[in-house]
């Protein structure tokens, strides 16, 4: 399903793209010949990002293209705008007339690629025409394989639950497998019952299609990393059933494993030196006579009680025993990833992917890797005062705490009581959705955290 974004083979007829700051628009336009100089004046060329002019040749093909890349605050506040406009382009092959470099020219190439995406399941899409060939300076094979597993991101995201559920995101594990040489197992149904994953099994013993827990295993050496990603096909909310507006969106729940299938792909495909694990618990959230209530209590795989104040909070309790599963075997880095509270959306917003971690050198060393893929994270805290507010008394744990307040943290905090074991633990509440077009990044499904993941690995800093 996932697609392959490449680049264009070298030739000798691509066009010339000359990407141009607004500091040196005059330097350059006193190299072209006069009419060339004079065209890109008249239309008053002066490089804010993403500005484009092309110049006439005398064949009636552009000579070259003009791009502007604005100034340093403008790539800030628009990542791979640049990229975007390449891929813009008229149908033609165009070649950059220098060399990329570095972290700006990482984010311009895969900024193209990533605008070469489609979702075209089921209505055909138009597809950018200009090809760019392969530039100078930066690693496209890499950059290539980054995008094809974001591909694969966005395309599991973007599949309605109808054909996206446990038993397809099992399928579409399952092909990563095959594809990388990893191993798998799954646990199914009641079968979750006698593994004793018992809250696995209460999420989604009402949905038609059987709950489901996804154990992925790849690598043989080095260090171990354990990927846990949330995957709620769908979610009505349960009893506390959601109002039809916000279940609308309900489709993306399942964000978390589309991410850590994403990242394993890149992991895997790269051939980093891990021992790899990926745990999703997939379930689907249903209404039915055998629905889990509110004021239930259930003993998750740990042994700890949790208190059901709120069925819609379902997502802590499939990772939950998930992460129990991972604290069994610890590895030197556990990162959790769902689309778990809105809170974290209230207090980010939509592009931002909100992290919680207690290790500083890998909080330091995230956030570096991330401002230099252009995938921006931010720092929440475990705020261990919190603690009490997932306490309900009556059980170990409270699913989802009264009040309304902290619900991104108090979140978090229950997600770490499962992993008391593991030397680094991070997790991430991310939205797996850009709410609008832009960039590189249609309206639609959406990695997010990912890539900053991967370079830190890359680093290797992390674990």
């Amino acid at each position: 399903m996932s697609q392959t974004l490449h680049f264009a083979p070298a030739t000798d007829d691509a066009i010339p793209l000359h990407l141009i700051a607004p500091a040196g628009v005059d330097a350059v336009l006193a190299k072209l010949g006069a009419p060339q100089q004079a065209w890109a004046r008249h239309h008053g060329f002066a490089g804010a990002l993403a500005e484009v002019c092309a110049l006439p040749g005398e064949d009636g093909r552009p000579s070259a293209i003009l791009i502007g890349t604005g100034t340093a605050q403008d790539r800030l506040r628009k990542r791979f705008a640049i990229g975007a406009a390449i891929a813009a382009l008229p149908d033609a092959t165009y070649a950059l007339a220098a060399p990329l470099d570095g972290a700006e020219g990482e984010e311009i190439a895969l900024g193209y690629l990533l605008s070469l995406y489609r979702f075209d399941r089921y209505r055909p899409q138009s597809r950018p025409k200009a090809r760019l060939v392969a530039p100078r300076g930066v690693d496209c094979a890499r950059l290539e394989r980054i995008a094809a597993a974001e591909a694969l991101t966005r395309d599991l995201i973007n599949t309605p639950a109808e054909d996206m559920g446990p038993d397809a995101l099992e399928a579409a594990a399952r092909d990563l497998a095959a594809q990388f040489g990893a191993e798998i197992t799954v646990t199914e149904g009641e079968a979750l019952l006698a593994s004793n994953f018992p809250l696995i099994h209460t999420v989604g013993r009402a949905a038609a299609r059987a709950p489901r827990l996804i154990d992925l295993r790849w690598g043989k050496g080095g260090r171990k990393l354990t990927l846990v990603g949330k995957g709620v096909c769908f979610d009505t909310g349960g009893l506390n059933l959601k109002p039809g507006a916000s279940m609308g969106l309900m489709k993306k729940d399942m964000g978390g494993a589309a991410t850590v299938l994403g990242l394993a792909q890149m992991i895997m495909a790269e051939g980093l030196e891990l021992s790899l694990r990926v745990l999703i618990p997939a379930v689907e959230n249903a209404v039915a006579g055998n629905s889990f209530r509110p004021g239930d209590i259930f003993t998750a795989r740990n042994g700890k009680t949790v208190e059901i104040n709120n069925t819609d909070a379902e997502g802590r309790l499939v990772l939950a025993d998930a992460l129990a599963l991972a604290n069994e075997d610890p590895a030197d880095l556990t990162i959790s990833m769902a689309t778990l509270t809105g809170a974290a959306r209230v207090a980010l917003g939509a592009d931002l992917a909100p992290f919680f971690t207690d290790d500083e050198g890998f909080a330091s060393t995230l956030t570096q890797s991330a401002t230099r893929v252009a995938d921006p994270v931010w720092r929440l805290p475990f705020h261990a005062p919190y603690e009490s507010m997932i306490e309900p008394g009556i059980a170990d744990l409270d699913n989802a705490p009264s009040g309304g307040m902290a619900g991104a943290i108090t979140a978090a905090l229950f997600l770490r009581r499962f992993v008391p074991d593991v030397p680094k633990y991070a997790h991430f509440d991310i939205y797996g959705w850009s709410p609008s077009n832009a960039p590189a990044r249609p309206k639609g499904g959406v990695g997010m955290g990912a890539r900053a993941i991967f370079q830190a690995l890359i680093d290797g800093t992390a674990p």
